[in-house]
């Protein structure tokens, strides 16, 4: 059922897509409704159910240059395919360079996430004024889905562009209104989140998500919801938001929303599979020669090369497997990040918890417990080694480095590399 509908969902992002680059006056499509038509009160029950299955098949849209850049930055892994001098130039700050703010590696995630920003805006007005025969919170719970995705979507982003800021408030996409900074925008993008777990509360889906039912996906949003908070460095926040996820410490470490991928017509495989000991991915080496032994964490995403990658003056021989094949699902958030973040909320008040935390996480990885200080230095120390093992290549080490101000840590690779802060604004929307 869930590969049927991404199918008909990539229908609807191409329509979607093709709508929103015209800009034809006064011709109408006598088959079809247009996407003005849909959000100005033309949508039916089923076209409400094909904008929910095109909002997230359009998540995974070019979804793999948002994590190959930020872990590429973030020195997780080295893209030495030679399919492009710019992933092991212009990522990694070779000879002292920038990022070029027309190039696809900063442009194709921007459109991306906000091409799924207005297929949500798309999906929550089209549910606004749906002539169909609704209750409240069947209504609702296109809605507060839509808006969850919205607010995730704008999240990505903010992730990349960090302190250069985003817009947030695009509901018109001809009135776009500021930049926001980093901050603000995270605040914005909390109270998107607040409103759309409101509308959730008690909403019925009347069509099938691949994130799961409307409790797991009204949990998610509260997954998401800790992340902001976490950012703002507001623990207070982060333990609620938890407390309202799937958050289990005896849980599963897998269990949570993800990435859905599939063979066949109009689907998607997935674009974060390596090929055993073909693709050209491999581990930094610091974050091999870091690995305890044993960790299962380590093994689970990582093979042995006989012969290492090499190009460019960088070589590895431990090639980056992150998922089992290329129909595989790919994590957006799993009970061990909300382990994790439960340890970093707690660090500072209540020590002994968060090595309770850290501990379930490790004890899972087949390690022993930590035996180290549990000052509050030596416990942010430790919780930065868990979440680069725990969550290798799921786009965080990156962020996690920046927000303790230790940037300055990720390695260089060669004499004059840089790490960058942040990607550049697309110059074309600078304006």
């Amino acid at each position: 059922m869930k590969h049927s509908l991404i199918k008909i969902g990539i229908a609807m992002l191409a329509l979607s897509a093709f709508l929103g680059a015209c800009k034809l006056e006064n011709i109408s499509n006598p088959n079809a409704p247009d996407q003005i038509s849909l959000e100005n009160g033309g949508a039916t029950l089923n076209d409400l159910r094909l904008l929910a299955t095109g909002c997230e098949a359009v998540l995974r849209v070019d979804m793999e240059f948002y994590y190959w850049t930020v872990n590429i930055v973030g020195r997780e892994y080295w893209d030495l395919r030679n399919t492009d001098p710019r992933y092991t130039g212009e990522l990694l700050g070779k000879g002292g360079g920038g990022l070029d703010d027309n190039g696809f590696l900063t442009t194709r995630s921007y459109s991306a996430r906000y091409r799924a920003v207005r297929s949500a805006w798309v999906q929550i007005h089209a549910a606004q004024n749906s002539p169909a025969t609704l209750t409240p919170a069947q209504r609702n719970g296109f809605i507060g889905h839509a808006r969850t995705l919205l607010a995730y979507s704008l999240l990505l982003e903010l992730n990349r562009q960090y302190t250069n800021g985003i817009r947030t408030d695009v509901e018109n996409p001809d009135r776009l209104g500021p930049f926001r900074s980093y901050v603000d925008a995270l605040r914005d993008i909390r109270a998107i989140l607040d409103q759309a777990y409101n509308e959730l509360n008690g909403a019925e889906f009347l069509f099938t998500s691949t994130l799961g039912d409307v409790n797991r996906v009204r949990q998610f949003n509260r997954a998401i919801a800790a992340r902001v908070a976490m950012y703002l460095n507001d623990k207070g926040a982060m333990k609620t938001a938890l407390q309202q996820t799937w958050l289990n410490l005896d849980g599963p470490m897998d269990e949570g929303v993800y990435y859905v991928f599939g063979a066949g017509g109009n689907n998607l495989f997935n674009p974060l599979y390596t090929v055993p000991f073909q693709t050209a991915y491999v581990a930094h080496p610091q974050f091999v020669a870091n690995a305890e032994p044993g960790d299962q964490r380590f093994t689970k995403k990582t093979t042995k090369l006989a012969t290492p990658f090499a190009t460019d003056g960088l070589s590895g021989d431990v090639q980056v497997t992150l998922v089992a094949s290329n129909t595989s699902p790919f994590p957006i958030v799993r009970n061990e990040e909300l382990i994790l973040m439960w340890a970093e909320a707690h660090i500072g008040s209540d020590n002994a918890e968060a090595v309770k935390a850290i501990n379930k996480v490790r004890n899972a990885a087949g390690l022993g417990d930590y035996m180290g200080n549990t000052d509050d230095a030596s416990l942010v120390n430790q919780l930065l080694h868990e979440r680069r093992y725990s969550l290798f290549g799921e786009g965080h080490r990156w962020i996690d480095m920046r927000r303790y101000n230790r940037l300055n840590q990720i390695p260089v690779d060669r004499p004059g590399d840089v790490v960058h802060e942040k990607f550049p604004r697309p110059v074309f929307d600078q304006g």
